[in-house]
């Protein structure tokens, strides 16, 4: 007959624990924060918040005397109304000037090109647009140019209007002011 080996039983000494970190405990780490920053407000204290030794401090009994800062000055009330002003305008040409349109007319440079064939695609991109471009052909000493207008427009509303189109689009627009040719107004 077989005997039964009696079994070993496992004690808690014999099973494996897990190594610990050696590594610097969380709390060195804030140990070290704190002394570091008590010596930092330290010496911003002592550098630049600290009392100037050389002046002197008053003590609680003595009065302190207040230096007197320069009050400003305000001469205008005074110098305005002393004031004239010699205006020699008759009130009526003022009206007369104001019931006259304007006698400049504005227009919107769409492009300048060398090529005609450039100023007629840009004519074509406005008149999507709803616009009505004009191509005007100059010759000047630096050779021919082909440039395209947009006006003259009437109001300011239109002008923006137009504008504001051309500029969606990517088009920039120049401004320009003209004197209307004889005859045209």
């Amino acid at each position: 007959m077989a005997t039964a080996k009696p079994r070993k039983r496992s004690t808690g000494a014999s099973r494996k624990t897990p190594a610990r970190k050696t590594g610097p405990s969380p709390w060195r780490w804030y140990g070290a924060g704190v002394v570091s920053g008590l010596l930092l407000a330290g010496l911003l204290y002592v550098g630049v918040l600290a009392p100037d030794p050389r002046k002197p401090v008053p003590t609680p009994g003595e009065p302190v005397a207040e230096e007197e800062v320069p009050k400003p000055r305000f001469d205008f009330y005074t110098g305005l109304p002393e004031q004239t002003i010699d205006v020699e305008v008759d009130p009526a040409e003022i009206d007369q000037a104001r019931n006259q349109p304007d006698r400049d007319h504005f227009l919107l440079q769409a492009g300048s090109f060398r090529q005609a064939d450039d100023a007629d695609r840009r004519r074509a991109e406005l008149l999507l647009l709803g616009l009505d471009p004009k191509v005007e052909e100059t010759n000047g000493s630096n050779g021919r140019w082909f440039r395209v207008y947009l006006g003259p427009f009437d109001s300011r509303s239109r002008l923006a209007k137009a504008r504001s189109l051309t500029a969606a689009q990517g088009i920039d627009t120049l401004l320009l002011k003209r004197k209307p040719e004889s005859g045209n107004g």
